[in-house]
């Protein structure tokens, strides 16, 4: 998948370090998962995680995104089955490097992501969004997303957006 600055392209092995190095930083992970850096050992069991979504269907997924002009590796994204209270949804995942932060990166993905939904016959996406991670609020606003309510998600409070993107 690309977008005008990126190119997303499916976790390899090889991307372990990439991963490690993102996972490991507090303020990266601050509003991911529990909160709290990882070890090496929960960076190998988060990879195997993303590989498993491979498997299920290759379409889904977080794909490593690699910045055109560079080719350096700026953050991860991709369309990723959740469950949520008992229902399978598609949400729209963004997580960009630090240093890349601001500069518009993870709504354009964001938005790629959404036409690559809509072109899937996905009729509804969701984003769940921390809710002090106030950029990610923004980009779910921007790509026409509306909360709809606080929900527990691996026992944490996090707020969903949701787009219908057919009716």
């Amino acid at each position: 998948m690309e977008t005008t600055r990126t190119i997303l392209r499916p976790y390899t092995q090889e991307d372990e370090d990439f991963l490690f190095h993102m996972v490991k930083e507090p303020e990266m992970v601050r509003y991911i998962g529990d909160g709290k850096p990882k070890d090496r050992d929960g960076t190998r069991r988060f990879l195997q995680w993303i590989m498993r979504a491979y498997a299920e269907d290759e379409r889904n997924g977080l794909m490593i995104i690699l910045h055109k002009d560079s080719g350096q590796r700026i953050g991860h994204a991709g369309l990723v089955p959740q469950v949520v209270e008992g229902q399978q949804e598609m949400e729209v995942g963004y997580w960009i490097w630090k240093e890349y932060w601001r500069k518009g990166y993870a709504t354009e993905i964001a938005e790629s992501l959404v036409r690559r939904g809509r072109a899937r016959g996905i009729s509804r996406l969701i984003a769940l969004i921390h809710h002090e991670n106030l950029p990610s609020i923004s980009v779910a606003e921007k790509i026409g997303m509306v909360y709809e309510k606080e929900v527990v998600v691996n026992n944490k409070k996090v707020c969903l957006y949701a787009l219908k993107t057919r009716d």
